[in-house]
């Protein structure tokens, strides 16, 4: 009998697969490795990103051109340019990267924790219990009388007590299952959803308007202010979440080998929920529910870069940063004067890649 080693290297068998749908489609399957070279795919990503920063900064209703950019970054451009940079579209751009930045890490800590590549802030009822604080607190308050800074705090407290329900019934025996949070999540979803709906109906007419907007994801009419409020998460959450890469590598072992090679794998599962949550509560706070960036963001650089999540956080962290910044430019200029939710721009795009990913993966 010949080496095992050269029978499973065979030439018409190069190497073994996971041939399962959830393989390929979590990313261990075909096509999945990505580049030899991480570091150079993560370097392109980067100019990716600062490309479409540039570019964004030029589009709008009122054009300015890459010159007059650099102009008014060196003082010397006009009033007009000043304000539309400074304060109009400057700060739309910063917080479109730490917005995409958050969801994106937020949406690949779940897909590790609950082993699905279907898991994200959306899919978990994150989102909807975020939802469901804001027209709660729409309707309960005199004719939405209640002061600005109060719904992005309704909107983090409503994401944290969904991720508390979740983590409460998913919790059975001692531990949580990666399997029983992932139904657990959609359960919730679903009864948080219906939630908002009623609540959204007993809405006025313009209240209900603002509602529909800001559950969509609307990042427009974003001023400084709100960048500052979620710069500290980001800065903080975003460099835990990449210290966090080699426990996400090993849960994905398995529950008994993890454990096996020392893990504490229920304390470590519930500090990485933790830290998701808190990524994508402070995110949607600021900008409304906006979907798909956590769950496109982790598959596509997985298929860039593989399954090892030390490269893999950070291009899914750069690929969501991109995402939403090339979403928020065509929302604004796609029907300019008129703007469309960023959230629906971020569906339209991530919506058709994704179902080209789960056409890939077969019956």
């Amino acid at each position: 009998m010949g080496d095992p080693v050269r029978e499973v290297r065979h030439p018409h068998h190069p190497e073994p697969r996971d041939r399962s749908a959830r393989g390929r489609l979590w990313g261990y399957g075909r096509g999945s490795r990505g580049p030899s070279r991480p570091a150079l795919t993560l370097l392109v990503l980067g100019g990716l990103v600062v490309a479409a920063c540039l570019l964004s900064l030029n589009l709008g209703f009122i054009r300015i051109g890459p010159l007059e950019v650099l102009q008014t970054f060196l003082g010397q451009g006009t009033d007009q340019q000043e304000l539309v940079l400074y304060q109009f579209r400057l700060p739309r751009i910063v917080l479109a990267l730490l917005v995409g930045v958050s969801l994106a890490l937020s949406g690949s800590i779940l897909q590790g924790v609950a082993q699905n590549g279907l898991a994200d802030p959306g899919i978990l009822g994150i989102n909807a219990g975020a939802g469901v604080a804001v027209v709660a607190l729409l309707y309960f308050t005199a004719a939405g009388t209640a002061p600005a800074f109060a719904l992005p705090a309704a909107a983090f407290v409503g994401a944290a007590g969904a991720a508390v329900l979740i983590y409460a019934f998913a919790y059975k025996g001692g531990t949580v299952t990666p399997g029983r949070l992932l139904l657990v999540g959609i359960a919730v979803n679903a009864g948080l959803g219906a939630a908002m709906l009623v609540l959204s109906l007993r809405l006025d007419q313009q209240l209900y308007s603002y509602a529909v907007a800001w559950l969509e994801g609307t990042i427009a009419g974003t001023s400084w202010r709100y960048v500052v409020a979620l710069l500290p998460w980001t800065a903080l959450l975003a460099p835990l979440a990449f210290a966090k890469a080699r426990t996400l590598n090993v849960l994905n072992l398995g529950e008994n080998v993890a454990t096996g090679l020392g893990a504490g794998v229920e304390r470590q599962r519930l500090l990485l929920v933790g830290i998701a949550v808190a990524l994508a509560g402070s995110a949607v706070a600021v900008s409304g529910g906006i979907g798909f960036v956590g769950l496109v963001a982790p598959h596509l650089a997985r298929r860039l870069v593989g399954p090892n999540h030390r490269v893999m956080l950070p291009a899914a962290a750069l690929s969501g940063a991109l995402l939403l910044v090339i979403a928020d430019t065509l929302a604004r200029n796609l029907f300019a004067p008129v703007e469309l939710p960023v959230g629906i721009v971020v569906a339209a795009i991530g919506a058709p890649y994704f179902l080209f990913l789960l056409a890939r993966t077969g019956p």
